[in-house]
């Protein structure tokens, strides 16, 4: 009986779902599972990527062996099902750990043909226990646990900063584009004692309500934006909206672990995000940051946070920051995961 993965190509790492996905391999890889395809690349060229995420796909029933336990990453596009037969034609177990639902922001699936998809797997690794239930109540019948938050691999530490000075500095980092983004336009109008550190591309300032409260840096690479990021606090928001996060990208956020919120961390920020989020709870247990209802409240939630308050946060923040740097949470779900599927 051997603990297995499945690698494959990833085109492009910079982007939050291939990073969380390569970081898991890597977990896995450290903790002695066995890669039953090819090894890992990141080709860029479209149909050389095809062609090698094909071949490993096929390489799995000839490597997989009776009784063997098969982690492997969601989405898996059309190869999904297949690596499940045979998996199971070989005898071995199915651990799925879901990093995105295709029913969701961009309908690629219905959500009849997701559950039918997922419930060919043995066991399942949702992100939370708000996206645990969804699966539940639409017809997932496999066994299901949670993720808690995606952990975040890097060498690079954050620079500590230990003294409070108003006002604020708010970091959003991610694409910044109006059709994703149409909350940051609005919020400048509600921002008069906090300020906006942008990290991205896509933004056009001239747009923007406000435009004197933004600080435009660009884009940064994940690894840089640890060691230099300038800011007090991250946020975690998404939509139309300031009053709520709403559109097919803001109500995800009330089922999935956004990526971001995990690189916040390993940057020490203290996160504020939307008390509907699934990840709120998270950030509460943990009195890692602010959960608000609306961004119109966030200029007095601020003015209100004394400098005590804010520091109990950040050691918070640092202590999550090092599980999330040492694949604690992957670590703890596959080890409940082995313990219900059993041999």
């Amino acid at each position: 009986m051997r603990n297995c993965y499945l690698s494959r190509n990833y085109k492009d790492i910079n982007g939050a779902g291939n990073k969380a996905k390569t970081d898991i391999e890597r977990i896995m890889s450290e903790s002695g599972y066995v890669n039953v395809g090819f090894r890992q690349t990141r080709y860029t060229n479209t149909v050389l990527a095809f062609l090698v995420t094909l071949a490993s796909v096929l390489k799995v029933p000839l490597s997989l062996k009776c009784g063997d336990r098969l982690v492997v990453q969601y989405p898996l596009k059309k190869y999904f099902t297949f690596v499940c037969r045979m998996a199971h034609l070989r005898k071995a177990k199915v651990i799925v750990v879901i990093h995105d639902l295709g029913s969701f922001r961009r309908k690629k699936l219905t959500v009849s043909q997701e559950i039918k998809r997922l419930n060919h797997a043995d066991y399942i690794i949702a992100h939370n226990v708000r996206m645990k239930k969804w699966l539940s109540d639409n017809g997932c019948r496999v066994p299901l646990g949670t993720l808690e938050i995606f952990d975040y691999l890097s060498e690079t530490k954050a620079v500590p900063h230990e003294s409070v000075h108003k006002p604020y500095e708010v970091v959003y980092a991610g694409a910044l584009n109006l059709r994703k983004n149409t909350f940051l336009y609005e919020v400048g109008a509600y921002a008069h004692s906090f300020r906006f550190n942008l990290y991205g591309n896509g933004f056009e300032l001239n747009k923007a309500k406000g435009k004197e409260c933004f600080n435009y840096k660009g884009f940064v690479r994940s690894d840089e934006l640890i060691a230099t990021v300038q800011g007090d606090f991250g946020l975690v928001w998404d939509g139309f909206s300031v009053d709520a996060c709403t559109g097919d990208f803001g109500e995800y956020l009330k089922y999935n672990n956004p990526h971001k919120t995990s690189l916040y961390i390993r940057c020490e920020l203290p996160v504020i995000i939307w008390e509907q989020a699934a990840l709120a709870g998270f950030v509460r247990a943990n009195g890692i940051g602010i959960c608000i209802a609306s961004l119109s409240d966030l200029d007095r939630v601020l003015e209100a946070l004394t400098p005590e308050q804010y520091m109990v946060m950040k050691k918070n923040v640092r202590a999550v920051s090092e599980r999330l740097c040492a694949g604690n949470y992957i670590r703890k779900a596959l080890s409940e995961a082995m313990d219900v599927i059993g041999v």
